[in-house]
């Protein structure tokens, strides 16, 4: 089923070329295979097959994608988003089986390309989702490094208590 994305007439013409390139590439790394059942995956999921290097090869084709989305403009907040997107791929899918299924369904290259779009399309959305993102991934670092340094403080006054 294709989908049809409207196009404001402001977007210079050679950024939405660029787009549609992108685009091309992000559907051959994640959907151009069909299997059976109308499922698809793409040459990502089947390069992340090999191991130990086929995840970083995939990585490496995706940050293609990232260098184009800065080039066309996209602004930290949103390379920010495309960024993790990639990361999550990248280390879950480094995971052996479990990961691979992840990375034939997650599809990090479309996700980033609907980020890119959304940004040329209608910028006013993305500033306020990637705001969001932001404000969201921030709070998890705090609570990850609140965890690293609380667990083991914990642990030591366990021991204390012990002795």
């Amino acid at each position: 089923m294709a989908t049809v994305t409207y196009i404001p007439a402001s977007v210079p013409r050679d950024i939405t070329e660029r787009i549609r390139r992108l685009k091309g590439l992000a559907w051959l790394l994640d959907n151009s295979i069909a299997l059976p059942g109308g499922y698809r995956i793409g040459l990502d999921a089947i390069i992340g097959l090999v191991p130990g290097i086929g995840d970083a090869i995939g990585a490496l084709l995706s940050t293609f994608i990232l260098n184009e989305a800065r080039a066309l403009g996209a602004p930290k907040s949103v390379l920010m988003r495309m960024t993790a997107n990639v990361v999550i791929e990248t280390l879950v899918g480094s995971i052996p089986f479990a990961g691979d299924l992840f990375d034939a369904a997650f599809k990090a290259n479309l996700r980033n390309l609907e980020l890119l779009e959304q940004y040329h399309f209608d910028p006013a959305v993305s500033r306020r989702n990637s705001v969001w993102f932001g404000i969201g991934f921030t709070l998890l670092l705090i609570l990850i490094v609140a965890a690293m340094i609380g667990i083991p403080l914990l642990i030591v006054a366990g021991l204390v208590k012990l002795f």
